[in-house]
């Protein structure tokens, strides 16, 4: 059901089974697939595809230019998934074509209120931004990773895997996969145990990355040695390996 109040443009696509809330503005050439609940005052615009069982609570801004000076009107992309919780006053920002051409949402995030997503951000599936969480252009956020409430990550920043971000914690360099940082600048403070006990992992599988991270962490070994030291010492599986491969890939450097 489309509220009388909302006003929709021309060529957009509402699937019949969404519901569009009082005065609500979706602006030309939005998509939008089946049974998302969108609230009042939601305002979506731009080049946005939005998946099927989202919901969107008033006064989000979805598909808003993005706040980078270089960026003329190109027709960049944003895309969102599908079963995703997105609440009051979050902004969610398209592409730009020094970057990727597209913002890309995934599955099953949950995007507190005053939560921000820049230009160009990649997000995986299950992830959490607490309220007012805030990512700068570029930034990877990888599935299951938390955000506490107040933090923000410098542009060009990956988060991994089952990282856990205290709140109001400055983000600057890489944070691999099933650790937790915090503070201004952020530092690790050791394993996300609790959250992988929760996804349902293993305690032989906790207890290696336990151990790759001291190899990494406390060891005081350069990468290169420490993940020698882990591929020599530790029976590397699926998870561990991710955990290698993220170091080894970053580009801005791992939080220390």
């Amino acid at each position: 059901m489309i509220d009388k109040t909302a006003i929709i443009g021309e060529n957009v696509t509402v699937d019949n089974s969404t519901d569009v809330g009082p005065y609500c503005i979706i602006k030309d050439y939005v998509k939008i697939g089946k049974n998302n609940k969108i609230a009042s005052h939601v305002v979506i615009e731009g080049n946005t595809e939005i998946g099927n069982n989202n919901k969107i609570f008033q006064f989000a801004s979805i598909g808003s230019v993005p706040q980078d000076l270089k960026y003329k009107g190109e027709n960049t992309k944003l895309i969102i998934g599908s079963n995703n919780i997105i609440r009051e006053y979050a902004t969610f920002n398209p592409g730009t074509i020094t970057g990727n051409s597209a913002t890309v949402i995934g599955d099953f995030n949950l995007f507190m209120m005053s939560t921000h997503v820049a230009h160009d951000c990649v997000i995986g599936n299950y992830a959490i931004l607490a309220n007012h969480a805030t990512l700068a252009g570029h930034v990877e956020i990888n599935d299951f990773a938390i955000l506490g409430g107040l933090c923000a990550v410098h542009q060009f920043t990956k988060i991994g895997e089952s990282a856990l971000i205290s709140g109001g914690t400055m983000v600057v360099q890489d944070i691999p996969p099933y650790l937790i940082a915090s503070g201004d600048r952020a530092r690790i403070y050791g394993i996300n145990k609790i959250g992988l006990e929760r996804r349902g992992f293993l305690k032989e599988e906790i207890d290696a990355i336990k151990n790759a991270y001291k190899i990494v962490y406390r060891s005081k070994l350069t990468i290169k040695n420490a993940i020698s030291k882990i591929k020599s010492e530790i029976n590397t599986n699926t998870i561990v390996e991710k955990f290698i491969e993220f170091i080894l890939n970053s580009k801005r450097g791992i939080t220390r």
